[in-house]
């Protein structure tokens, strides 16, 4: 089974999107500064209400808002921030090999992705994980990077998914 699909630079952010939103160890980090910071905020009201001889409630009242606001704002921010921060970095190079025109050609044995920067053989035991979202489909080759393959391209994701996950199931 051969495919031919185009990496654009949204596709790209999907990606790094959906690996936040998915990866473990991010979401505790994003967990765990979403609830210190409103923890340090309230803190800093007492500390200060002591330090200025003033009534807590008084001080605590409007960093126990700050802190609720941050709680619930936080993870907007944080998405948002990584959508940037991913942007930011397809600026810094080329990036011929990620974005663009590629090829992926579906064996029993593995696959073959073919780009403008060369071609990769990785049998199915170097597909570590299956992602996907509503626009494409991550063929994890490490803890960090995919292969984006967008749903678009496709003409029977169903078909494909199938097929994929019963490839990377059975040699996991």
């Amino acid at each position: 089974m051969e495919i031919v699909y185009e990496v654009t630079e949204e596709a790209y952010i999907d990606f790094n999107l959906y690996h936040a939103q998915n990866s473990e160890t991010v979401r505790k980090t994003m967990t765990m500064q979403r609830v210190l910071v409103p923890i340090i905020y309230v803190v800093m009201a007492i500390v200060l209400s002591f330090i200025l001889d003033i009534t807590i409630l008084f001080m605590v009242i409007p960093f126990l808002i700050m802190g609720i606001l941050w709680a619930v704002f936080y993870p907007k921010y944080f998405y948002l921030h990584i959508r940037k921060l991913a942007k930011k970095l397809l600026r810094e190079g080329k990036n011929t090999g990620i974005l663009g025109v590629h090829t992926m050609i579906f064996t029993e044995v593995g696959l073959r992705e073919i780009s403008a920067t060369g071609e990769e053989l990785v049998s199915w035991a170097g597909i570590e994980n299956f992602g996907e979202d509503t626009s494409n489909l991550y063929l994890y080759n490490s803890g960090l990077s995919a292969y984006i393959i967008p749903k678009s391209s496709l003409v029977d994701v169903d078909r494909i998914r199938q097929f994929l996950l019963d490839k990377i199931n059975n040699e996991n």
